[in-house]
């Protein structure tokens, strides 16, 4: 239908990730991911959800009286109606935080909405899905995530930084993948090597732990 999205959930938390963690956060997870990334931890989102009018969406949001709301998946940018949700959400002055795999183009994302990319390491078996021209959309505002395996992958994420000079153009995060890779050793090897990353991790998974869904 042309006013309607498939919708995972909707729901109201920690922002566990990004540059914004630590804030309360109204998230929208929206169905369907073209990625199988090995370590995903939310596969419930690949077929899981119902069809919601964008109007009953943002009136759910609105409900939770909450300036910052993400925009997830899933991949969310596979359904076109997220662009004129996102919009909406800008125009009524929320602070909208869109979490992409990176392996769609967001050149059509509202500029106001801050976008948080991923490229996917080899580890993902997805890195041959990157779309490295989504790089020259991105300004200060926005951020890139590397989520990390194990050395292979980091090696690889410091080589994409010097590569295409991602330091000089926005945030850029490096993220463990939850439990098998330590936080220490990654923060072990970014202080070795003095990148000027941020080191982030899943506070959501800390305070609710690894499985809990709605947080």
């Amino acid at each position: 239908m042309a006013d309607t999205l498939v919708i995972n959930e909707i729901f109201y938390s920690i922002q566990g990730e990004s540059s914004w963690a630590g804030l309360p956060c109204v998230f929208v997870r929206l169905t369907a991911c073209n990625l199988r990334c090995s370590w995903c931890d939310t596969t419930y989102s690949f077929h899981e959800g119902a069809p919601m009018k964008l109007s009953e969406v943002i009136v759910k949001v609105l409900e939770y009286n909450c300036p910052l709301v993400e925009i997830t998946g899933g991949e969310p940018l596979l359904q076109p109606n997220v662009f004129p949700l996102m919009a909406r959400l800008c125009d009524l002055g929320k602070t909208v935080l869109l979490e992409t795999s990176g392996s769609v183009d967001v050149s059509q994302v509202d500029p106001r909405v801050v976008k948080i990319m991923d490229l996917k390491c080899p580890g993902s078996g997805e890195a041959h899905r990157n779309r490295y021209e989504n790089v020259r959309h991105l300004d200060k505002k926005d951020e890139i995530k590397f989520v990390i395996a194990d050395r292979a992958d980091y090696d690889w994420a410091r080589r994409a930084l010097a590569e295409h000079g991602l330091t000089n153009l926005c945030t850029v995060l490096f993220s463990p993948v939850w439990e098998k890779l330590p936080l220490k050793t990654l923060a072990d090897w970014m202080l070795a090597d003095k990148l000027p990353v941020r080191l982030q991790t899943q506070w959501h998974k800390y305070i609710w732990g690894a499985g809990a869904r709605g947080v």
